[in-house]
């Protein structure tokens, strides 16, 4: 147990720091301490801290109507499925919480697609490294033996096959009569920032349509404009059949969805799934004014910019550093892959007035707001490189 939370659950390896307040992309903790936010809150804060536009929109909400039942019609609900419908081209949304009921969400989907074919034990076919959430069928799509430990036996109906690899997925095809969908993540994220290649999307996406399967986008991560197009899927010229969301679709308020296009948009129907709090007025209010502050801020545009000039000056400043690996990712949604474990950084960036994670045990992970400047990115480079250097001379791989 923390000494200073002994009444809070310790599920966290948690820094010694706690957050007081921010502005933009700057944080300041309990102690006075400023932050430059190179994190988001796990790509979660869209719109940096305080933005003032979504303040009073919040404000204004509260002051009216927080949360009602899904009993009763919500005006907000259809205006941001609207608005998700137009930029993805899908035809409907089902509103809740988090990116792992988005995706428990599209798991039943994808079952129910299948028992309404005549299949009585549908299979997904889900990729290595894939992260998909903590509950246990959502751990049980996730390709992470370490989170997995402890929880079996794991639900079954999962068929996995490596990342980038057509080949592979065919021959699960040839093998599994039963397959059902194809779930996977655009972008992995907790799987270290690796992008499944364009062709292989397209090629997934042809798959797909041979065998009257499902195509479930996970883009609760590395949607809502984080790469420089409202869905990373959108770099491969591709529409999934079924795409999941969160993060920051509510910069900072808790508000998840699932899209689904004709193949899917029936499949569930009254009773066939629900959620208390998934779609409430406070939430929609937060969803609605991200998505149209992106689009008049030119957001997207923003982290394309911005996230290509921090990616060049990666490469140019540590691509040829013994111990770096890779310097890879789209928009504001980076890695930096190292030869040797690296959670010390966390730390030791966190010290230096820097916030970001590690993932993958040796991947340096950013996931700034979308408002981050390329002022922002130069004190990120001015920390951060030479912070790589010396850990890097200083350990072993």
């Amino acid at each position: 147990m923390s000494a200073s939370m002994p009444h809070v659950m310790n599920t966290y390896g948690r820094l010694p720091v706690a957050l007081s307040h921010g502005r933009g992309c700057e944080v300041w903790d309990t102690r006075g301490r400023r932050y430059l936010d190179a994190l988001g809150g796990i790509a979660v804060n869209t719109l940096g801290h305080a933005h003032p536009k979504l303040v009073e929109a919040l404000q204004a909400q509260i002051g009216q109507l927080i949360h009602c039942s899904n009993y009763y019609e919500s005006p907000l609900q259809e205006q941001l499925a609207t608005l998700l419908c137009e930029r993805s081209g899908l035809d409907v949304a089902f509103f809740c919480s988090t990116g792992l009921e988005a995706n428990e969400a599209a798991l039943k989907i994808a079952r129910k697609y299948g028992h309404d074919k005549g299949i009585e034990r549908p299979e997904i076919i889900v990729l290595d490294k894939a992260f998909h959430g903590r509950s246990i069928a959502t751990l049980s799509a996730t390709g992470n033996v370490k989170v997995q430990e402890g929880f079996g036996p794991l639900v079954e109906g999962f068929v996995r096959v490596p990342l980038n690899d057509i080949g592979a997925m065919r021959d699960a095809a040839g093998t599994h009569p039963n397959v059902v969908a194809v779930m996977l993540e655009t972008i992995q994220g907790e799987g270290g920032i690796r992008p499944v290649q364009w062709d292989y999307l397209r090629q997934v996406r042809q798959l797909c349509d041979e065998r009257g399967w499902l195509l479930m986008l996970d883009e609760v991560q590395c949607g809502i404009g984080r790469t420089g197009k409202w869905f990373a899927c959108q770099w491969a010229g591709i529409q999934p059949d079924v795409m999941q969301l969160a993060k920051g679709l509510g910069s900072g308020v808790p508000v998840g969805a699932v899209l689904a296009g004709p193949k899917a948009r029936n499949v569930l129907g009254p009773g066939n799934h629900g959620t208390t709090f998934g779609g409430n007025p406070l939430a929609m209010r937060a969803g609605i004014e991200t998505l149209q502050i992106m689009t008049a801020d030119g957001l997207l545009e923003n982290a394309s910019a911005v996230g290509g000039y921090l990616k060049s000056a990666l490469q140019a400043a540590l691509g040829d550093v013994p111990g770096v690996k890779d310097v890879r990712g789209e928009g504001l949604m980076l890695g930096i892959e190292l030869d040797r474990p690296c959670g010390a950084i966390l730390t030791r960036a966190m010290e230096a007035g820097l916030l970001l994670s590690v993932t993958a045990d040796s991947v340096v992970r950013l996931l700034p707001p979308l408002i981050f400047s390329r002022e922002n990115a130069d004190e990120l480079l001015s920390i951060l490189v030479p912070l790589i250097q010396n850990f890097l001379s200083e350990t072993q791989a």
